[in-house]
């Protein structure tokens, strides 16, 4: 089963929004359709009452990334187990038009589309894909991006586990912040001289300061 793509259908519905920059692309019949990518038949049944309804999906989606990107393991599964109950799969086996050397179709398993309307064919998918990478992969492969004020959803599929940002492009900008950032506080550091503070005096042994002789 194609996991990195049905899980990818949950990334692409998250980050239509940006909400620390205040960025909704979720706006129209025709934005909705556009998350369906090939998937046209399923697109066409998209009407108007489906904009609200994603957004809805949309934001129980990004509470799944934001509880397994805060470590709230068991959070994360519970949101996504309520998601499958919703909206429940039906699997479906699938040859389209591939034929191996002996002309047989290539069998595999895909996610048919739920008939009812455009939204609950949608989330089936996005949740069934997810599930399907955070059971296989765990939940820590789910994040939202480190830099600033981005904050996409995205799926490590790193092999140590080490992705932070949801592009290379935040990944730059972080790199070239933090840089920045370095380079204003090494100029902020007072510049070292070596030499003792003239007003310092030279203390006993037992740590106090020798008093200063009086002039004549």
């Amino acid at each position: 089963m194609e996991l990195a793509y049905y899980s990818d259908y949950a990334v692409r519905l998250v980050n239509t929004e940006e909400p620390v920059r205040g960025k909704d692309t979720l706006t129209s019949v025709e934005a909705v359709r556009d998350l369906f990518g090939a998937n046209q038949s399923a697109a066409r049944r998209t009407a108007d009452a489906d904009v609200t309804r994603f957004r809805s999906v949309r934001a129980r989606l990004r509470s799944v990334f934001e509880a397994a990107d805060g470590g709230d393991e068991t959070l994360a599964v519970d949101l996504l187990n309520s998601l499958l109950l919703e909206f429940p799969v039906s699997p479906q086996i699938s040859g389209h038009d591939f034929r191996d050397d002996d002309g047989r179709p290539l069998w595999h398993m895909h996610l048919a589309d739920h008939p009812s309307n455009a939204t609950a064919g949608y989330a089936a998918i996005a949740a069934m894909g997810l599930a399907f990478h955070l059971t296989e992969y765990g939940v820590d492969r789910l994040g939202l991006c480190e830099a600033s004020p981005c904050r996409n959803a995205y799926l490590d599929t790193s092999t140590n586990r080490s992705r932070r940002y949801c592009s290379d492009r935040c990944a730059t900008r972080a790199n070239v912040a933090a840089y920045r950032a370095r380079k204003r506080l090494e100029a902020d550091r007072p510049e070292s001289t070596g030499r003792a503070d003239d007003s310092a005096q030279p203390a006993t042994a037992s740590g106090e300061r020798r008093p200063e002789p009086r002039g004549r």
